[in-house]
This record gives C-alpha cells, structure tokens and sequence, in this order.
C-alpha cells in the first residue's frame, strides 16, 4: 500500500500543481478531505480548488519538485521545493515579478486511493523576503 499512496502524492504534484489541472483534485482528494496549514481549513476539492486557483494565479510558472517522499501504512510524509515567479494578486498583494523558491513539507493521509487529510507546512518568510514583501529582522 505504501507505493501505491506515494504514488498518488507524486501524481498530486504533478498533476496538480506543475501541471495546473484543478479537475484532478476531484480526482485525488476526498469529498471530506480537509487540508491544513494553507490558511484557514479547506474542506473538500471545492475550497482546496479555490485555494490552488488563487496561488496559481499569483505563481503561474509554479513548479513543484518532490524531494522526499516516506511512506508508512495509509500516511505519505514529503518534502518539496517549489519555484515560481510572482505575476498575480492571487496572494492578496501587487505582483512583484521576482522568483521565489521555497520548500513545503507535510504530510497525506490516504484512504481509497485519495487524499482524506493533509498537513502543510510552508516557507511562507522565505517566500514573502524574495518577492520583497516582508524584511526579517
């Protein structure tokens, strides 16, 4: 089962994010799905894709690489990188046109071949000081 389900986070990326296809989330994530840690709680493929629409129109070049993946019984932990350029207001603010490169860990747990539950963490900082929107201190 562990291959299977770490097949399907692969494909999730791909499909998904380096490929933009929104309808491939009713195919891989649960009616009841929830995903964590991208704002407030989305529940189901109608909230993640409004989610994926907004963050692709911000980084319409946004390329995921998957880094890591470990897989154990129905729960599939990653690590990624994702790049992109910033050209749209998808994430509240102006367009900056500056790269960003950032890394994204987290963890899916799959039942039936989808995704029912997922935890996200993101290099949000990291991002917001490349796009020149934030200065640590």
């Amino acid at each position: 089962m562990s291959a299977e389900n770490k097949a399907l986070i692969e494909r999730w990326f791909e499909e998904v994010w380096n490929k933009g296809r929104g309808e491939a989330i009713d195919e891989m994530f649960a009616p009841d799905g929830v995903a964590h840690g991208l704002g407030p709680d989305l529940r189901g493929p109608a909230e993640f894709k409004t989610f994926h629409a907004a963050f692709r129109q911000a980084f319409p070049d946004v390329r995921v690489a998957v880094d890591d993946l470990v897989a154990e019984g129905d729960t599939v932990a990653y690590r990624l990188t994702a790049s992109g350029t910033h050209l749209g207001h998808g994430l509240g603010f102006a367009p900056t046109s500056r790269p960003a490169r950032f890394v994204v860990m987290g963890t899916a747990r799959i039942a039936n071949g989808r995704i029912v539950e997922g935890w996200n963490v993101m290099d949000n900082m990291g991002m917001l000081t490349q796009l020149g929107v934030v200065t640590p201190p």
